[in-house]
């Protein structure tokens, strides 16, 4: 995530992870050239060789745009 949040246009990341393994990083970008660039970053690369040679059995990648965002009880 440190790496993440270097990167030209990462505007921030949160993660959580279950006990049971389960877990789940939710990365935000200013826009898609700030993604594709981070997708092409060297060491990121070599960090989802690693995910998918040792770490992960399986995984899944959604790319979405927030169109709004807000947290209560007071938000709008």
């Amino acid at each position: 995530m440190t790496l993440a949040h270097e990167q030209p246009g990462c505007l921030g990341a949160e993660s959580a992870r279950g006990a049971d393994g389960l877990g789940i990083t939710v990365s935000y970008f200013r826009d898609e050239d700030a993604v594709h660039a981070w997708k092409q970053h060297a060491r990121h690369l070599g960090a989802q060789k690693l995910g998918k040679e040792r770490w992960y059995a399986h995984y899944e990648l959604r790319v979405a745009k927030v169109e709004r965002a807000y947290s209560g009880p007071q938000g709008r």
